[in-house]
Protein backbone atom coordinates (compact mmCIF):
# COMPACT_ATOMS: atom_id res chain seq x y z
CA UNK A 1 0.00 0.00 0.00
CA UNK A 2 1.35 3.30 -0.57
CA UNK A 3 1.79 5.52 2.13
CA UNK A 4 -0.69 8.74 1.99
CA UNK A 5 1.54 11.77 1.48
CA UNK A 6 -0.43 13.30 4.04
CA UNK A 7 0.07 10.92 6.78
CA UNK A 8 4.24 10.97 5.76
CA UNK A 9 3.76 14.74 6.72
CA UNK A 10 2.85 14.14 10.32
CA UNK A 11 5.53 12.19 10.76
CA UNK A 12 8.11 14.77 9.24
CA UNK A 13 7.18 18.25 9.91
CA UNK A 14 10.14 19.94 8.42
CA UNK A 15 11.47 20.32 4.95
CA UNK A 16 14.72 21.59 3.23
CA UNK A 17 15.08 24.46 0.99
CA UNK A 18 16.35 22.02 -1.64
CA UNK A 19 13.00 19.35 -1.45
CA UNK A 20 10.74 22.29 -1.03
CA UNK A 21 11.99 23.93 -4.61
CA UNK A 22 11.28 20.80 -5.92
CA UNK A 23 8.23 20.95 -4.75
CA UNK A 24 7.22 23.91 -5.81
CA UNK A 25 7.87 23.27 -9.43
CA UNK A 26 5.92 20.09 -9.64
CA UNK A 27 2.01 20.05 -10.77
CA UNK A 28 0.48 20.38 -7.52
CA UNK A 29 2.89 22.51 -5.11
CA UNK A 30 2.09 22.95 -1.53
CA UNK A 31 0.48 26.44 -0.03
CA UNK A 32 2.76 28.75 1.07
CA UNK A 33 2.42 30.85 4.30
CA UNK A 34 4.64 33.43 5.06
CA UNK A 35 4.67 34.13 8.62
CA UNK A 36 7.15 36.36 9.74
CA UNK A 37 6.81 37.79 12.78
CA UNK A 38 9.52 39.31 15.65
CA UNK A 39 7.94 40.52 19.09
CA UNK A 40 8.05 44.03 19.16
CA UNK A 41 8.25 44.43 15.47
CA UNK A 42 8.59 45.70 12.88
CA UNK A 43 5.34 44.19 11.14
CA UNK A 44 6.36 41.16 8.99
CA UNK A 45 4.57 42.13 6.11
CA UNK A 46 6.91 44.93 5.67
CA UNK A 47 9.78 42.20 4.78
CA UNK A 48 7.34 40.05 2.94
CA UNK A 49 6.56 43.02 0.60
CA UNK A 50 10.82 43.57 0.36
CA UNK A 51 10.82 39.80 -0.54
CA UNK A 52 9.38 36.75 -0.38
CA UNK A 53 9.40 32.55 -1.30
CA UNK A 54 7.68 32.77 -5.02
CA UNK A 55 3.79 31.67 -4.53
CA UNK A 56 3.79 32.88 -0.93
CA UNK A 57 0.94 34.45 1.02
CA UNK A 58 1.65 36.84 4.04
CA UNK A 59 0.15 35.11 7.09
CA UNK A 60 -0.44 37.98 10.20
CA UNK A 61 0.57 36.27 13.39
CA UNK A 62 -1.57 39.00 15.82
CA UNK A 63 -4.39 38.77 13.53
CA UNK A 64 -4.62 35.54 11.66
CA UNK A 65 -3.15 32.84 14.11
CA UNK A 66 -4.16 34.29 17.77
CA UNK A 67 -7.30 35.59 18.98
CA UNK A 68 -7.69 39.38 20.21
CA UNK A 69 -5.26 39.85 23.28
CA UNK A 70 -6.83 39.68 26.89
CA UNK A 71 -6.96 37.30 29.83
CA UNK A 72 -6.29 34.35 27.16
CA UNK A 73 -3.06 35.73 26.97
CA UNK A 74 -1.34 38.00 24.15
CA UNK A 75 -1.55 35.62 20.99
CA UNK A 76 -4.71 33.22 22.84
CA UNK A 77 -6.21 30.60 20.35
CA UNK A 78 -8.36 31.64 17.80
CA UNK A 79 -11.94 31.16 18.17
CA UNK A 80 -11.99 28.26 14.71
CA UNK A 81 -14.80 30.48 12.52
CA UNK A 82 -11.57 33.04 12.27
CA UNK A 83 -8.91 30.30 11.88
CA UNK A 84 -10.84 29.02 9.09
CA UNK A 85 -11.30 32.20 7.55
CA UNK A 86 -8.05 33.13 7.31
CA UNK A 87 -6.55 29.95 6.20
CA UNK A 88 -9.13 30.47 3.38
CA UNK A 89 -8.61 33.67 2.25
CA UNK A 90 -4.32 32.14 2.18
CA UNK A 91 -5.70 29.46 0.04
CA UNK A 92 -5.29 26.67 2.44
CA UNK A 93 -7.40 23.77 1.39
CA UNK A 94 -8.03 19.96 3.20
CA UNK A 95 -6.63 18.26 0.43
CA UNK A 96 -3.39 20.31 0.23
CA UNK A 97 -0.10 20.31 1.59
CA UNK A 98 0.93 23.49 3.43
CA UNK A 99 4.42 24.69 4.40
CA UNK A 100 4.99 27.88 6.85
CA UNK A 101 8.19 29.91 6.88
CA UNK A 102 9.59 32.85 8.81
CA UNK A 103 12.96 34.58 9.07
CA UNK A 104 14.38 31.79 10.40
CA UNK A 105 13.89 30.81 14.19
CA UNK A 106 10.99 28.79 13.36
CA UNK A 107 9.17 30.38 16.46
CA UNK A 108 6.38 31.82 13.97
CA UNK A 109 6.36 28.80 11.66
CA UNK A 110 5.56 26.59 14.45
CA UNK A 111 2.64 28.34 15.54
CA UNK A 112 1.09 28.01 12.28
CA UNK A 113 2.16 24.39 12.27
CA UNK A 114 0.56 23.77 15.33
CA UNK A 115 -2.45 25.88 14.65
CA UNK A 116 -3.08 23.96 11.25
CA UNK A 117 -2.73 20.52 13.62
CA UNK A 118 -4.60 21.38 16.11
CA UNK A 119 -7.39 22.12 13.87
CA UNK A 120 -7.30 19.09 11.86
CA UNK A 121 -5.22 19.66 8.92
CA UNK A 122 -3.15 16.28 8.26
CA UNK A 123 -0.35 17.83 5.70
CA UNK A 124 1.37 20.52 7.16
CA UNK A 125 5.45 21.39 7.98
CA UNK A 126 8.11 24.17 8.45
CA UNK A 127 10.61 25.02 6.29
CA UNK A 128 13.95 23.88 8.48
CA UNK A 129 15.90 27.30 8.58
CA UNK A 130 13.08 29.58 7.36
CA UNK A 131 14.04 32.29 5.02
CA UNK A 132 17.37 32.59 5.54
CA UNK A 133 17.97 28.62 4.79
CA UNK A 134 15.71 29.40 1.27
CA UNK A 135 18.00 32.86 0.77
CA UNK A 136 21.61 31.46 1.39
CA UNK A 137 20.79 28.15 -0.55
CA UNK A 138 20.35 31.03 -3.46
CA UNK A 139 16.76 29.86 -4.42
CA UNK A 140 14.44 32.57 -5.87
CA UNK A 141 12.93 35.25 -4.25
CA UNK A 142 9.84 37.77 -5.79
CA UNK A 143 8.12 40.79 -4.78
CA UNK A 144 5.04 40.09 -7.12
CA UNK A 145 1.70 39.20 -5.20
CA UNK A 146 0.97 35.79 -5.70
CA UNK A 147 -2.52 35.05 -7.38
CA UNK A 148 -4.07 32.59 -5.19
CA UNK A 149 -7.94 31.28 -4.81
CA UNK A 150 -9.58 31.01 -2.08
CA UNK A 151 -9.11 27.33 -0.08
CA UNK A 152 -11.28 24.99 1.30
CA UNK A 153 -10.21 24.16 4.95
CA UNK A 154 -12.09 23.30 7.09
CA UNK A 155 -11.35 23.94 11.15
CA UNK A 156 -11.90 21.24 13.58
CA UNK A 157 -10.55 21.89 17.00
CA UNK A 158 -8.65 19.41 19.27
CA UNK A 159 -6.18 17.26 16.78
CA UNK A 160 -3.09 18.43 19.05
CA UNK A 161 -2.94 18.33 22.94
CA UNK A 162 -3.65 21.15 24.74
CA UNK A 163 -3.30 23.12 28.22
CA UNK A 164 -5.12 25.58 29.95
CA UNK A 165 -3.24 27.49 33.86
CA UNK A 166 -4.19 24.31 35.41
CA UNK A 167 -3.07 22.02 33.19
CA UNK A 168 0.05 24.05 33.01
CA UNK A 169 0.22 23.92 36.74
CA UNK A 170 -0.16 19.65 36.98
CA UNK A 171 1.98 19.06 34.48
CA UNK A 172 4.55 20.81 36.29
CA UNK A 173 3.51 19.38 39.49
CA UNK A 174 3.60 15.41 38.04
CA UNK A 175 5.14 15.76 34.69
CA UNK A 176 7.76 18.33 32.80
CA UNK A 177 6.75 21.81 32.04
CA UNK A 178 9.11 23.27 29.82
CA UNK A 179 9.53 26.95 29.41
CA UNK A 180 10.80 28.17 26.58
CA UNK A 181 11.75 31.46 27.07
CA UNK A 182 15.05 32.97 27.61
CA UNK A 183 16.25 32.19 31.08
CA UNK A 184 16.84 35.33 32.02
CA UNK A 185 12.99 35.77 31.99
CA UNK A 186 12.45 32.80 33.70
CA UNK A 187 14.69 33.65 36.29
CA UNK A 188 12.77 36.53 36.69
CA UNK A 189 15.36 38.92 35.80
CA UNK A 190 13.97 40.62 33.42
CA UNK A 191 10.51 41.16 31.68
CA UNK A 192 10.25 42.92 28.82
CA UNK A 193 6.55 42.49 27.44
CA UNK A 194 4.37 40.77 30.91
CA UNK A 195 3.70 42.95 33.87
CA UNK A 196 4.99 40.41 35.97
CA UNK A 197 8.34 38.34 36.36
CA UNK A 198 9.39 34.77 36.52
CA UNK A 199 7.90 31.14 35.86
CA UNK A 200 5.45 29.08 36.75
CA UNK A 201 5.85 26.99 39.63
CA UNK A 202 7.65 23.86 39.11
CA UNK A 203 8.19 24.48 35.37
CA UNK A 204 11.75 24.00 34.42
CA UNK A 205 13.79 26.36 32.17
CA UNK A 206 14.28 25.14 28.16
CA UNK A 207 14.94 28.37 26.24
CA UNK A 208 13.74 27.20 22.69
CA UNK A 209 16.97 28.40 20.41
CA UNK A 210 18.51 25.39 22.03
CA UNK A 211 16.97 23.44 19.97
CA UNK A 212 18.33 24.95 16.96
CA UNK A 213 21.68 25.13 15.13
CA UNK A 214 23.62 28.07 14.72
CA UNK A 215 21.97 28.82 11.17
CA UNK A 216 18.33 28.35 11.90
CA UNK A 217 18.08 24.40 11.69
CA UNK A 218 16.95 22.15 13.94
CA UNK A 219 18.96 19.81 15.53
CA UNK A 220 18.56 15.79 14.64
CA UNK A 221 16.32 13.64 16.21
CA UNK A 222 19.01 12.58 19.03
CA UNK A 223 20.27 15.18 19.52
CA UNK A 224 16.96 16.44 20.77
CA UNK A 225 15.93 13.42 22.56
CA UNK A 226 19.22 14.12 24.23
CA UNK A 227 18.98 17.53 25.32
CA UNK A 228 15.57 16.76 26.44
CA UNK A 229 16.72 13.85 28.91
CA UNK A 230 19.01 16.42 30.48
CA UNK A 231 15.78 18.18 31.44
CA UNK A 232 13.88 15.47 32.89
CA UNK A 233 11.92 13.86 29.48
CA UNK A 234 11.56 10.71 29.74
CA UNK A 235 9.47 8.19 28.50
CA UNK A 236 5.91 8.11 29.90
CA UNK A 237 6.25 11.19 31.24
CA UNK A 238 3.54 14.21 30.16
CA UNK A 239 5.11 16.93 28.63
CA UNK A 240 3.75 20.54 28.31
CA UNK A 241 5.75 23.70 27.12
CA UNK A 242 4.81 27.41 27.19
CA UNK A 243 6.59 30.91 27.17
CA UNK A 244 5.49 34.32 27.01
CA UNK A 245 2.23 33.90 24.63
CA UNK A 246 2.43 30.49 23.11
CA UNK A 247 4.55 31.72 19.75
CA UNK A 248 7.74 30.63 20.89
CA UNK A 249 6.74 27.29 22.79
CA UNK A 250 5.10 26.05 19.72
CA UNK A 251 8.36 25.67 18.35
CA UNK A 252 9.63 23.81 21.16
CA UNK A 253 6.27 21.10 20.58
CA UNK A 254 7.72 21.47 16.97
CA UNK A 255 11.34 20.43 18.25
CA UNK A 256 9.86 17.53 20.94
CA UNK A 257 7.67 16.24 18.02
CA UNK A 258 10.70 15.98 15.95
CA UNK A 259 12.34 14.01 19.05
CA UNK A 260 9.35 11.69 19.31
CA UNK A 261 7.65 12.90 22.41
CA UNK A 262 4.23 14.15 22.27
CA UNK A 263 4.00 17.43 24.50
CA UNK A 264 1.02 19.76 24.92
CA UNK A 265 1.02 23.06 24.43
CA UNK A 266 -0.52 26.24 26.96
CA UNK A 267 -1.37 28.46 24.17
CA UNK A 268 -2.37 31.24 26.97
CA UNK A 269 1.06 30.95 28.19
CA UNK A 270 2.83 33.43 30.93
CA UNK A 271 1.11 36.36 29.46
CA UNK A 272 -2.52 34.48 30.30
CA UNK A 273 -0.51 32.86 34.05
CA UNK A 274 -0.05 36.48 35.29
CA UNK A 275 -3.75 37.76 34.35
CA UNK A 276 -4.66 35.82 37.14
CA UNK A 277 -3.26 37.89 40.48
CA UNK A 278 -4.05 34.81 42.39
CA UNK A 279 -1.78 32.66 40.75
CA UNK A 280 1.52 31.86 42.07
CA UNK A 281 4.92 33.05 40.43
CA UNK A 282 8.33 31.64 41.61
CA UNK A 283 11.93 33.34 40.29
CA UNK A 284 15.43 32.47 40.61
CA UNK A 285 17.46 29.57 38.39
CA UNK A 286 15.14 26.25 40.43
CA UNK A 287 11.96 24.87 39.17
CA UNK A 288 10.28 26.42 42.38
Amino acid sequence: MTPDPADLDARNPLVGAADLARELAAPQPPVLLDVRWRLGGPPGIDAYRAGHLPAAVFANLDRDLSGPPGPGGRHPLPPAADFQAAMRRAGVSDGRPVVAYDAGDAAAAARAWWLLRYFGHRSVRVLDGGFRAWRTAGQPLTTAAPASEPGDFTARPGHMPLLDAAGASATARSGVLLDARTAERYRGETEPVDPVAGHIPGAVSAPAPGNVTGDGRFLGPAELRERFASLGVTAGVAVGAYCGSGVTAAAEVLALELAGIPAALYVGSWSSWVADPARPVATGPGAG
